[in-house]
């Protein structure tokens, strides 16, 4: 007996060190509204799921969490980022502006909001890629312009990678949406991923 409680002690550091070398789980938070949540498709076929599996694929040691949350706006993203910051996340991808827009609210509180939202992730070293959006052309020229600029300038102005459009070879097209043209399919956020992924490479670690 006393051999195998040696034994077992001897093993200890071993197994310690082992889970060490392994370190911390690597996190990405995908943070968005309904089109992040996967709103009409199983949980498996949402983008953040099929991001994780391609993280996979190609050898990268992350943890996609879903943090979408349909009809979310900027200032309810505001709300939700101590929270996202308590997982501890290496990357967050921002998806969110749209619902302000299609609700009509003035677009210098949009950029503010997500400028906002960027610094305190980036305040707590997080990496953020800030993913843009676009509007149906009848909400009027100006305004759907001065919307899909926004990012670009929120970008810019807190040096973090730009995806130009989230929804980009998948917006429009009736076959990769679901019924009420808004939503992708499971095959749209099968596009959404590929598009996604070549700007999302340069913010990982193997």
């Amino acid at each position: 007996m006393r051999v195998f409680v040696w034994l077992l002690l001897l093993a200890l550091p071993l197994v310690a060190g082992e889970a060490s070398a392994a370190g911390p789980e690597r996190i990405i938070v995908a943070f968005g509204d309904s089109l992040t949540a996967g709103l009409g498709v199983p949980v498996d076929q949402t983008y953040p799921a099929r991001l994780g599996e391609r993280l996979r694929r190609e050898g990268y040691d992350y943890k996609v969490v879903n943090a979408g949350v349909s009809g979310d706006t900027t200032a309810g993203g505001l709300r939700r980022v101590d929270w996202a910051l308590r997982l501890k996340p290496e990357i967050v991808i921002v998806e969110l502006g749209v619902n302000d827009a299609l609700r009509g609210q003035k677009l210098t509180s949009v950029r503010a909001n997500l400028e906002q939202l960027v610094a305190r992730f980036q305040d707590a070293g997080v990496r953020v890629l800030v993913a843009g959006m676009r509007l149906p052309p009848n909400y009027g020229t100006p305004y759907a312009d001065e919307f899909y600029r926004l990012y670009r300038e929120v970008a810019r102005a807190r040096n973090a990678p730009y995806l130009p459009f989230f929804l980009e070879g998948v917006g429009a097209i009736p076959r990769l949406n679901q019924a009420d043209g808004i939503h992708p399919t499971a095959e749209g956020y099968a596009i959404v991923v590929d598009h996604l992924w070549p700007f999302l490479v340069p913010l990982l670690r193997k």
